[in-house]
């Protein structure tokens, strides 16, 4: 059985299979209950699941961190939701410091299991601190599982795998495509949590990004096509752990490769992504692997967005590089 769903009609409903699957689960967030959520995931599950179970906190990320991660300890499974990915860093030393370390700390016999959800990217128009990729700062952290869905229904059933296991998770949702429909599949959520997946066949160059950026490089790639170029595009959906497997096969059949993705540049996902891929499939590249990014700026007004955010020229612009070795 199939659907047609916004993204955030696919985490809504994911949430919902989840806490009507485990009444250990609960929610907790700013103006999550009554409200809904700033961008409405959590719509009407505070009428079927209750007060106790869907949680308004008050504004303080890390209190709400905090109580998670003692929730977490009474055999709970908290979900805790960020209103936006520029208000996580108030949790930031609950994050990285406490929950990260804790099941290390007890040699395994504590689980965490806290999904903290964060809308992270931009396109969206918004205000500072409403309009950022702070993705490398958790995917740095050892003890922290990060992962960004791209379509409706990745995110539909990446929420319950999530939800569902033991270690804690990073949950990035990019905000831009909280809104466009795409098919869910509700009989089968098709792979892994932390697997990689080649999303367009291609010969030419292999195109790597998460999240919107998944969006950006298929428009981009059917640009290409018509001006003769095949381009093979991989969504990462996990970026810690990542599934190397399907992105280094791709890049030895190709062998060009060029990452994208919304965050600055240096010291991030892509930069990894891309020394990887360096190290494992040098002798079949035919370039250097090249990086396409925001820039190494903060993130800029508004009117600027368009600037600063690769869009598919720019992403055609390294293609073009690339084949020109």
């Amino acid at each position: 059985m199939t659907e047609t769903w916004t993204m955030t009609k696919a985490l809504n409903e994911g949430l919902r299979a989840a806490m009507r699957a485990n009444d250990r689960v609960l929610l907790l967030g700013e103006d999550i209950g009554r409200l809904g959520g700033v961008f409405r995931v959590t719509e009407g599950l505070q009428a079927e699941f209750g007060e106790q179970r869907v949680l308004d906190t008050p504004l303080a990320e890390s209190g709400i961190v905090g109580s998670a991660i003692g929730l977490a300890m009474r055999g709970w499974r908290p979900v805790c939701e960020i209103q936006f990915d520029g208000f996580v860093y108030p949790a930031f030393d609950q994050i990285t410091s406490q929950l990260a370390k804790q099941t290390y700390r007890h040699a395994g016999s504590q689980s965490f299991p806290v999904v903290i959800r964060i809308p992270y990217g931009g396109h969206i128009g918004a205000v500072e601190h409403h309009q950022e990729s702070p993705e490398a700062y958790f995917a740095h952290t050892a003890g922290l599982r990060v992962i960004a869905p791209a379509t409706p229904h990745d995110a539909y059933w990446m929420i319950q795998q999530a939800i569902g296991g033991n270690d804690p998770v990073i949950f990035l949702e990019p905000k831009s495509r909280y809104w466009p429909r795409g098919e869910v599949d509700l009989e089968a959520s098709g792979i892994g949590l932390h697997t990689s997946r080649i999303v367009r066949r291609g010969t030419d160059v292999t195109l790597i990004g998460h999240g919107a950026m998944v969006a950006t490089l298929l428009a981009a790639a059917e640009i290409a096509e018509g001006e003769g170029t095949s381009v093979e595009v991989v969504d990462l959906r996990s970026l810690s752990p990542v599934d190397y497997g399907p992105i280094i096969d791709s890049v030895r059949r190709t062998g060009r490769a060029v990452v994208a993705q919304e965050a600055p540049q240096h010291a991030s996902v892509g930069s990894e992504v891309a020394a990887t891929i360096a190290e494992r499939a040098f002798y079949s590249l035919q370039s250097p692997v090249l990086r396409v990014s925001g820039f190494d700026t903060p993130f800029p007004p508004a009117k600027l967005e368009g600037v600063y955010l690769p869009d598919a020229d720019r992403v055609l612009e390294a293609v073009d590089r690339a084949l020109a070795y």
